[in-house]
């Protein structure tokens, strides 16, 4: 019986390809906010400053005070047919000649745009009677649109804390 030996070559294409999923599997996306960022905002006749971070976390989670208004969960809950759609989208735009970085820009964009929609759109809990007169208005999580214009998105090497 005589041995057989089979060569595997790979085309331009799969080269690519597969350096392109090589480094997909080494990078991260990231959504939401950046440690101090910070935000301002006034507190009766004191001013206090927080960091963003803990104000979406405070809003996010809810607080003896605030209830919860879970605009990060929802924005992924509520969106897993679209976010699915994308990820299949994804797969054949890779196979196409797309970047693992342009991947992970897309998906940064669109995990972004979900989180802003939500905030803006989101069915939360309204504001209080106190905060509605502080305010001038009864939208939770909108006040002077900071929360809502500061997610953003970012690329990291997978590990980093950042």
């Amino acid at each position: 019986m005589s041995k057989v030996t089979v060569k595997d070559t790979w085309t331009p294409e799969g080269k690519r390809y597969m350096k392109e999923l090589k480094e997909l599997s080494e990078l991260a996306v990231r959504v939401g906010y950046q440690r101090e960022q910070g935000a301002g905002f006034a507190t009766g006749n004191d001013s206090f400053r927080a960091d963003l971070v803990d104000i979406a976390m405070w809003n996010e989670l809810g607080t003896t005070n605030i209830p919860s208004r879970p605009f990060m969960r929802d924005s992924v809950d509520k969106h897993m047919t679209e976010i699915n759609q994308m990820f299949e989208a994804q797969n054949d735009a890779l196979l196409n000649g797309s970047t693992a970085r342009d991947i992970l820009e897309t998906v940064g964009l669109f995990a972004q745009d979900l989180m802003q929609t939500e905030i803006d759109q989101g069915d939360f809990i309204a504001n209080s009677p106190f905060t509605i007169k502080k305010k001038g208005s009864d939208k939770p999580l909108i006040d002077t649109g900071t929360m809502k214009n500061s997610v953003h998105y970012w690329i990291t090497k997978k590990g980093d804390e950042d």
